[in-house]
C-alpha cells in the first residue's frame, strides 16, 4: 500500500538546465502529482521574458499542483537589519507565489543563526507565519543538519510546540536528519498535521557523516536510510501528504531527465510503501 501523494523537487533536475515550464511538463509526464519549484528558477524565467500567466497555464495544463517553493531569506538571522530585509524579501516572494497558486514556502535556517536562541527563532518564525497567512502562503520550518541552529528535528519540533500560533508546520528531510544526528525514532512524537512536506532521498554509508554533501544523496532504497520504517511511522502518525523526491546528483550517467525522474518515482514508491 502506498498512502502518500508524490511530488518532485526540481533540484533533482538541475543537471538538465530546464526552465520552469519544462520542469512542470516533464514532472507531470513522469507521473508526479505535485512539484516544488525553486524561487531562483522562477525569477530567472520571469527575467528572461516569461510571464506568471504562462507558468500558471503550464501548471493547469499539466494538472500538477505547485505545492511548495524553495526559497532562501534570512528570517532567523542574528542581525535585526538583515532579518528586516529578509521579511521584505519573503513578503515579495510570497505575493508572487500566491498568484501562482502555491500554498507553502520553505523557511530554512539560512544566514547567521549560531547565536540565536530557540525562543528567539520561535518569535521570528511566528512573525513570518503571520505575514504569510495574511498573503495566503504558509511558511514551513525547515531544519538543516549542518546549520548552527535549527539543525535537528528536536529543535524544529520545539519551535512548533512553543509557538503561540496554531497549526504551524515543518519540512522534514531524512538526509538532514542523518547528518544532523536526529533520532528517526522521534518522528513518532509528531502529529501528521505538523508536517507540511516530507522530502525523500537516501544516503550512502561512505563517506562518513561529517564529509557528506548534498551531492552525495542517492535514490531512495540505494543507501542506508531506514526508508520503510520512516514510511510506517509517517503512516502511523496519520501523515498522508506529499513525499517529494529531492536529490542533488550532478551526473546521471547519460540518462535523460524523464528516465531519471521516472526511476526516482518508482524508487520512492518502492521504498515508502506500507506493508
Amino acid at each position: 500500500m502506498f498512502p502518500f501523494k508524490v511530488a518532485l523537487n526540481t533540484s533533482t533536475l538541475f543537471p538538465f538546465k530546464l526552465n520552469v515550464i519544462q520542469q512542470v511538463r516533464i514532472a507531470a509526464e513522469a507521473g508526479y502529482e505535485g512539484i516544488e519549484l525553486w524561487m531562483k528558477d522562477i525569477e530567472t524565467y520571469l527575467a528572461g521574458g516569461g510571464t506568471i500567466e504562462d507558468l500558471k497555464h503550464a501548471l493547469s495544463c499539466a494538472n500538477i499542483e505547485f505545492i511548495n517553493a524553495i526559497a532562501f531569506f534570512k528570517w532567523a538571522d542574528a542581525d535585526a537589519e538583515i532579518r528586516e530585509k529578509a521579511f521584505k524579501q519573503a513578503k515579495g516572494e510570497m505575493e508572487l507565489l500566491t498568484s501562482l497558486g502555491c500554498k507553502l514556502i520553505a523557511a530554512p535556517p539560512f544566514g547567521d543563526v549560531g547565536t540565536v536562541k530557540l525562543d528567539e527563532a520561535t518569535g521570528y518564525f511566528e512573525h513570518l507565519v503571520v505575514m504569510g497567512r495574511e498573503i495566503g502562503v504558509e511558511p514551513i520550518l525547515e531544519f538543516w543538519g549542518k546549520a548552527q541552529k535549527l539543525s535537528t528535528l528536536s529543535e524544529a519540533h520545539y519551535v512548533l510546540e512553543t509557538s503561540s500560533i496554531q497549526n504551524t508546520k515543518m519540512l522534514i528531510d531524512p538526509f538532514h536528519m542523518y547528518i544532523g544526528g536526529s533520532d528517526f525514532f522521534r518522528l513518532k512524537e509528531l502529529r501528521g498535521e505538523q508536517i507540511g512536506i516530507f522530502h525523500v532521498n537516501d544516503y550512502p554509508p561512505i563517506p562518513e557523516i561529517e564529509k557528506l554533501e548534498d551531492s552525495d544523496r542517492v535514490f531512495p532504497g540505494e543507501g542506508i536510510a531506514p526508508s520503510n520504517e520512516i514510511a510506517q511511522t509517517l503512516y502511523n502518525i496519520h501523515y498522508s501528504g506529499y513525499l517529494s523526491l529531492e536529490l542533488f546528483i550532478e551526473d546521471y550517467k547519460g540518462k535523460s531527465a524523464l528516465e531519471v525522474i521516472k526511476h526516482g518515482l518508482q524508487a520512492l514508491k518502492n521504498s515508502y510503501s506500507i506493508n
